[in-house]
């Protein structure tokens, strides 16, 4: 499916009108039907519908692993995935969780309960990153970002290692974008635990707890974090790593990762 479209605008440049074409990022409705009852709508980029569902549902704890799936079928036209799934009672226990509503694009809405975060287990990873190494990333990130460059209007996310990109995704909401790279993993069986996120957007506690979910050891972003995330990276031993531009970064927690 078509990710951007073109349309006929009028552009005003110090008060001078121009008509030109400008290329604009689609916004569509994908709806999750979980075995055969209504779920969620995400609004979306229209690409690695599959990745979105299966890393959507795995985010949620709605599954554990792509196993717990018996069928996914993905209707494009319609804008509808079907999932069937193994345990019945176990995904109508997880669903009837506490929701919250999320600082998300749009109001979203997530089943965990933040506190729960606090009870996982640390990260037991002490992976170090040269400041090259981080800067090198970024810039590879920032080059890939194709449908931003032509639209301004999605944000971006990788899984990496230290000196390569392994997975990478835009779409219009930056939690989608995760959980699309972390479901395309889960698919392909890739081991997380001593990879790296990065991505463009707000690092708040629902992207930070997506990572902790999965034992990923770094989160990078170009953008700034919120202050629970910054309590829960350190409290959970994650390197935070915000504003990673040019050759600028913050760091957060676990400060003695970084060689400088």
């Amino acid at each position: 499916m078509e990710i951007t479209k073109e349309y006929d605008i009028q552009k005003d440049k110090i008060g001078e009108y121009s008509d030109v074409k400008d290329t604009v990022v689609v916004e569509y409705p994908f709806t999750l039907f979980l075995n055969d009852k209504e779920f969620i709508t995400l609004l979306c980029s229209p690409k690695s519908l599959k990745s979105l569902a299966i890393g959507f549902l795995n985010s949620e704890g709605i599954i554990d692993s792509k196993e717990d799936i018996n069928d996914i079928k993905i209707d494009e036209e319609k804008g509808q995935a079907y999932i069937d799934t193994k345990s019945k009672r176990k995904m109508s226990e997880n669903i009837n969780k506490k929701k919250i509503i999320t600082s998300g694009c749009g109001k979203g809405i997530t089943f965990y309960d933040v506190m729960e975060s606090f009870k996982m287990d640390k990260i037991n990873n002490d992976i170090r990153l040269e400041k090259r190494e981080i800067f090198n990333l970024m810039k590879m990130f920032n080059e890939k970002a194709e449908v931003f460059l032509k639209t301004g209007g999605t944000h971006s996310c990788a899984l990496c290692s230290k000196d390569k990109i392994i997975i990478y995704e835009e779409d219009i909401g930056r939690h989608n974008a995760v959980d699309k790279v972390l479901g395309k993993a889960l698919l392909e069986d890739i081991s997380l635990e001593d990879k790296i996120i990065l991505t463009s957007g707000r690092v708040s506690t629902e992207i930070l707890i997506k990572i902790l979910k999965r034992k990923i050891p770094i989160l990078i972003s170009r953008s700034a974090p919120t202050n629970l995330a910054v309590e829960i990276s350190r409290q959970m031993n994650i390197l935070l790593i915000g504003f990673a531009r040019g050759k600028k970064m913050n760091v957060y927690s676990k400060f003695d990762s970084i060689v400088k």
